[in-house]
């Protein structure tokens, strides 16, 4: 098996910052303004050994930024840097392959944007479906689907019920 240091493939080396399954779900929460510790991992359903490992793993591979928020006790916010924004689109395309592929059509997209460019549906992206603009994340206005919001909110009550 190789390392991901000791090969030019740019697609082992990021897989080797971003390929498993809970990073990428600590991303797409950090993507939907989610930037508290215990906000991750009641919608990723991590246990807190977990999010912590991979959060550092982040922010030593220079992705996520630790901010303070509060002094008394010391508790932190988790947010994308520069480098982290720019996994955008991976997410975008993420979120387009499982839509097509991993979901039957009655179920309705999980989550819909408007193109705040054009005013109109964006579309899966990577550019806008009515505008044909490039997609970035502070052009695009949220609307979760009523099914997915009621999902992500039971996840929340939840976990503070079990603690």
């Amino acid at each position: 098996m190789e390392s991901a240091e000791m090969t030019l493939c740019p697609i082992a080396r990021s897989e080797g910052e971003v390929g498993d399954r809970w990073t990428v779900l600590i991303l797409r929460e950090l993507f939907m303004r989610v930037h508290r510790f215990e906000e991750i991992q009641a919608q990723t359903g991590g246990t807190p050994q977990m999010i912590a490992a991979r959060l550092k793993k982040l922010q030593e591979d220079g992705l996520v930024e630790r901010r303070r928020y509060t002094e008394r006790p010391p508790r932190y916010e988790y947010h994308l840097t520069e480098k982290g924004e720019a996994f955008y689109p991976v997410i975008l395309a993420l979120r387009a392959w499982g839509e097509r592929w991993c979901k039957s059509p009655d179920e309705g997209r999980a989550v819909n944007y408007l193109h705040r460019t054009c005013g109109k549906p964006a579309g899966l992206g990577p550019v806008c479906e009515s505008c044909g603009q490039p997609l970035q994340r502070k052009d695009l206005i949220t609307e979760l689907n009523p099914a997915y919001q009621s999902e992500r909110e039971e996840r929340a009550e939840a976990f503070k019920a079990s603690r």
